[in-house]
């Protein structure tokens, strides 16, 4: 188990880190993606995305809403699993390669730091997404990834 953990705590990335870490990868000639999100009860529709999303740079980062995130946003019933299981299981995914975290209800603060040359979202939210102001400023864009039918947690959550 201790493997797991060390080769684990590679993937995931402190906030406070996330400035020199980009500018690294920048400095290697790298292109950052971004994604963001829950990650709650991951599933098959999880897994789109974060493959749909590591095609449109060198380096796919995953920003998850924190447990007080989630709660101020769905209610006070989720997470289902705490902060520290979700990082886990995305670092699991061998085409995410860094997972970090935010406190606040979006993540429109963290992308300021990263500054991503592309943001990755669901198509439900669109063009003119919250995220979409921040990482244009930037040089950055939008690459929206249609939802498959069925597969949203709360979806799930709700035939249960």
């Amino acid at each position: 188990m201790s493997e797991w953990r060390e080769v684990s705590q590679k993937k995931i990335l402190d906030p406070s880190q996330l400035k020199e870490r980009v500018e690294a990868l920048r400095a290697e000639g790298k292109t950052v993606a971004t994604l963001n999100g829950s990650f709650d009860l991951l599933h098959p529709g999880h897994l789109y995305i974060l493959y749909e999303a590591s095609k449109t740079a060198d380096i796919l980062l995953v920003a998850l809403n924190s447990d007080a995130s989630i709660q101020s946003n769905k209610g006070s019933s989720r997470p289902i699993l705490s902060l520290d299981k979700r990082l886990e299981m995305l670092t699991a995914i061998a085409f995410v390669d860094y997972v970090t975290w935010f406190e606040e209800s979006t993540p429109c603060t963290l992308l300021e730091k990263i500054q991503p040359d592309v943001h990755v979202n669901g198509a439900e939210y669109g063009e003119n997404c919250i995220e979409a102001d921040i990482v244009q400023k930037w040089g950055g864009r939008i690459h929206l990834v249609k939802r498959l039918p069925g597969l949203s947690t709360s979806e799930l959550l709700a035939c249960v």
